[in-house]
């Protein structure tokens, strides 16, 4: 799968420009035909989609429509079953989809029979599904540039925890895609790492921290 060109795209420079957001498409400076294979592997089998509202939007405004070699997956967007995480009652008009109102519902629709849940952009779920449990796989991939500003990876309110590595590999442009399992709380502290310091100067940095002055 390649991607496409037009300005209105997933990951193109009208994506998403709120909060100032001046840099969108750096996807595609940096894409090569092994990223290509890995996002397209991704939606190879049996499954439905489970987005924020406004990556529906973003979907729902460009899949539907695309034309080119990039219709199948327009085509296989629209088949599959979208399934909207939103509190808000905008009219959600493309085909096969339906609305949740809460994790509990995500957690309902988990519970139920039917194909994989993938998950696409849509930073604004996964603080809830991570800390209900309901993330089983997550894939990075990490491109080797720096952007300065843009919304966090997955959002301030995640739960601390650990991640296992179950696959990874490098591209040619140098785009690290890393798939990792969730495994539990962090370990406790190693009784071998020196205690804090317990100096005058650490208490007073540590008065000055609670004060907000440090």
């Amino acid at each position: 799968m390649s991607p496409s060109t037009a300005s209105c795209t997933p990951g193109g420079p009208t994506e998403d420009p709120t909060g100032g957001f001046d840099d969108g498409g750096w996807v595609f400076k940096l894409w090569d035909d092994e990223v290509g294979e890995a996002v397209g592997s991704l939606f190879s089998g049996e499954y439905e989609l489970l987005l924020g509202r406004r990556t529906y939007d973003i979907f729902a405004a460009f899949w539907p429509y695309v034309q080119g070699e990039d219709a199948v997956m327009g085509e296989a967007f629209t088949r599959a079953g979208k399934h909207v995480l939103t509190h808000g009652n905008q009219p959600l008009e493309w085909a096969n989809r339906h609305r949740l109102r809460s994790i509990d519902d995500v957690a309902s629709l988990k519970r139920s029979d039917g194909p994989d849940l993938i998950i696409q952009g849509s930073g604004t779920i996964y603080p809830g599904v991570i800390a209900a449990g309901l993330l089983d796989r997550l894939t990075l991939m990490i491109f080797p540039l720096t952007l300065g500003n843009g919304k966090r990876l997955l959002g301030s309110d995640t739960p601390a925890g650990r991640l296992r590595m179950i696959d990874h590999k490098i591209t040619a442009t140098g785009v690290v895609i890393a798939t990792y399992e969730l495994c539990g709380a962090l370990p406790p502290y190693p009784p071998e790492v020196p205690v804090p310091s317990t100096s005058a100067s650490e208490e007073e940095r540590q008065r000055r921290i609670v004060a907000g002055t440090w």
